[in-house]
């Protein structure tokens, strides 16, 4: 196709599903959007849309030109996303995603970097999914488990995380204290939902504490902490949170086969370029506090 533009406007049309609302998103006239239809479809030779009172409905050519232009405009965005990252001042968008577990430990980070460059603007990405930093949907990635295996990443260790079982003292006051792992039959705890869940230490309780007695299951890790400091039972928390809480007590101490690694993870494109750059090295520099 010699003319994106009219293959943009076409896609819009199928997104929107009327001249009127593809018009709006593209800040063209409506009549513009008619006329890019009619040339598309008359050079294609086949009808993209089906007229209707409600609006433009697309036919099976029509939607085989949509997956292909929501690739094309998807790509587009990820390649403008990557060339925002390669100015030589510290400005403009950083992308960084991470688990949302690791969120308290990066907000202060992310707070004083934005102060130390208030030209930054920053999107703080969370969730199970991997953002594919070669197609520029990240400029930084923080990543727990194993060292990540993807080509043309650069990996730098971070952190390693420690992690032991606690409880508040309220609970140790209503159920006792127990015994590692002895008397676990006897006493309840806080859970991930999620059986095939990566962490190490969620793995371990599942395979040593009865089912009935985790009796409080999460998939989101902010509640499960939460569900400790109320007291639901004895559940997992890493050193570095556990800190902050002086009615937790621990009770089984951290384990070998426990930790969990967090990498820092950048694209070799991107690694160089100068925002990128200051956030990794402002980013190690504090991490330095957290062991």
């Amino acid at each position: 196709m010699e003319n994106w533009d009219e293959i943009r406007t076409a896609y819009q049309v199928a997104r929107m599903g009327t001249v009127s609302g593809a018009a709006e998103v593209l800040g063209v006239h409506h009549a513009t959007v008619i006329r890019h239809i009619d040339a598309l479809e008359a050079q294609l030779g086949v009808k993209l849309f089906q007229r209707h009172a409600r609006g433009y409905t697309p036919t099976e050519a029509g939607q085989d030109l949509m997956r292909v232009a929501q690739a094309t405009d998807d790509q587009f965005n990820q390649l403008s996303g990557r060339i925002k990252g390669q100015g030589d001042e510290v400005s403009g968008e950083l992308v960084v995603t991470s688990l949302s577990a690791v969120s308290p430990l990066l907000m202060p980070v992310m707070a004083d970097f934005r102060l130390a460059y208030p030209d930054v603007i920053l999107r703080f990405l969370t969730g199970d999914r991997l953002f594919r930093l070669e197609y520029g949907e990240a400029h930084v990635a923080i990543r727990a488990g194993r060292a990540p295996e993807e080509p043309d990443n650069v990996v730098q260790p971070l952190l390693e995380q420690r992690t032991a079982l606690y409880a508040t003292q309220s609970y140790i006051d209503r159920m006792g204290m127990p015994d590692c792992p002895s008397d676990f039959e006897g006493h309840l705890f806080v859970g991930s939902d999620n059986r095939d869940s990566r962490a190490p230490y969620f793995k371990w309780l599942w395979e040593s504490v009865p089912e009935e007695n985790i009796i409080f299951r999460s998939v989101d890790p902010r509640a499960l902490v939460f569900a400790v400091l109320q007291g639901i039972g004895i559940g997992f928390l890493p050193e570095w949170e556990a800190s902050k809480h002086d009615e937790l007590v621990e009770i089984c101490t951290d384990r070998d086969d426990w930790r969990s690694a967090l990498w820092l993870v950048t694209h070799v494109d991107l690694h160089r370029t100068t925002k990128v750059q200051a956030f990794v090295k402002f980013l190690k520099e504090r991490a330095k506090e957290w062991q």
